[in-house]
């Protein structure tokens, strides 16, 4: 069976720094402990407003972490120039709004179809490797598809807030619809990744696609780690996750 992988995103540790001003806590410091802990890659959004990771938290990551480096960001020139320079393992491609408070929906790859395509070729051709954050729908992939970005990763978000706020209907048609794009992106070839929301339980669902070989996880890791530390948090989601692939039925 194809091993899962988890991506942990340090963006929210930047958050708390922010708040504050000054070092501390430090989201290199964050990403090597969750290295430690079982992370298989860093996942780090520069946003166009700096809200949380800042340019010099970038350079620090990959210059001091021996793992994948997942660069989530706009499709822009200043941070196509930004990508290019530092040189990530890979980059997401995500939808961006000054006024939202995390990223609300997949990237809009019908309608920038024309822009996306030679922004990919120059990460492709850097040898950067490219992921496009989209709905879970049969249009959002094949656009992928034909944009040559060789990953999508699947909004997970409008499921875990079903199963959140205890809307059990739309929570299952959101999860068939999720099973039903990932068997779409895996016969496309593209190869499957998956994010947002998760928690321990959601992620543990979604692992038991045997095409999804990513998991990206940020905001409920951190909050868990108030209550349990970091290391500990990762710990239990990499459980969950390596539950849920070997099929165990939950508890």
């Amino acid at each position: 069976m194809t091993p899962l992988r988890l991506g942990v995103n340090i963006d929210h540790v930047a958050t708390i720094r922010n708040a504050r001003g000054g070092p501390w806590p430090d989201p290199l410091r964050a990403a090597l402990l969750a290295i430690e802990a079982g992370a298989d890659g860093i996942t780090a959004h520069l946003r166009e407003d700096r809200r949380h990771i800042q340019d010099a938290d970038m350079a620090a990551l990959k210059a001091h972490i021996d793992r994948p480096l997942n660069f989530e960001m706009a499709a822009t020139e200043q941070m196509l120039d930004i990508a290019l320079k530092i040189k990530p393992h890979a980059v997401c491609l995500v939808p961006e709004k000054r006024t939202e408070r995390t990223t609300e929906g997949g990237l809009d790859v019908l309608g920038g179809h024309d822009h996306l395509v030679p922004f990919v070729d120059q990460l492709n051709r850097a040898g950067i490797r490219v992921s496009l954050f989209i709905e879970p729908s049969a249009d959002a992939i094949a656009a992928s598809a034909s944009i040559k970005a060789p990953v999508v990763e699947l909004h997970t978000g409008a499921w875990c807030h079903a199963v959140e706020v205890g809307e059990a209907e739309l929570a299952e048609r959101e999860f068939a619809r999720l099973e039903n794009a990932v068997a779409e992106a895996a016969a496309q070839g593209l190869e499957v990744h998956a994010g947002h929301g998760l928690d321990y339980h959601t992620a543990r669902r979604i692992a038991a696609f045997p095409q999804v070989v990513e998991l990206n996880i940020g905001h409920f890791l951190v909050g868990e780690a108030v209550f349990v530390g970091l290391s500990e948090a990762i710990r239990q989601m990499r459980a969950a996750m390596d539950a849920g692939r070997a099929g165990a039925p939950a508890s």
